[in-house]
């Protein structure tokens, strides 16, 4: 069995954010879903847990961070292509999202975007010619 992820993010309204996730791609699994939680499917292996905030809190003694206003988590997602890293923050931008939060990435051999849904949570969504940047310089001050 491959290894799977499963990103767990707390949504002030899960109804919106259901929406949200589904017009940038994700399909919503309706037998891990219900009124307090939606299970998006990014692919076989990655999974999003939306969480209203009463449930988020079943699994944390922390407070829940405003992702508005801090920063918690930055996720990065692969894409298949420069254009499909341009469709994906296009559809978040039409869909709700903010596009570009954090400056955009272009080093030929790869580049990236980003979004931020909703509730302020911040994806980036990268792609890399892998062949390419095997021949690259290490990218520690990139």
């Amino acid at each position: 069995m491959p290894k799977m992820i499963f990103v767990n993010l707390p949504v002030t309204d899960l109804k919106r954010a259901t929406a949200f996730y589904e017009a940038v791609g994700a399909v919503k699994n309706p037998q891990f879903s219900d009124e307090t939680a939606s299970c998006m499917v990014i692919s076989e292996t990655i999974f999003v847990m939306l969480l209203t905030h009463d449930k988020f809190r079943q699994f944390t003694p922390k407070a829940i961070a405003d992702a508005k206003t801090t920063s918690e988590v930055l996720i990065c997602l692969s894409a298949d292509s420069r254009d499909a890293v341009d469709e994906i923050i296009g559809k978040a931008e039409a869909s709700g999202g903010t596009a570009d939060p954090g400056p955009k990435q272009d080093f030929g051999f790869m580049y990236g975007r980003s979004f931020e849904d909703p509730d302020g949570h911040i994806w980036e969504v990268m792609w890399m010619d892998v062949a390419a940047a095997t021949t690259q310089p290490a990218m520690a001050n990139a």
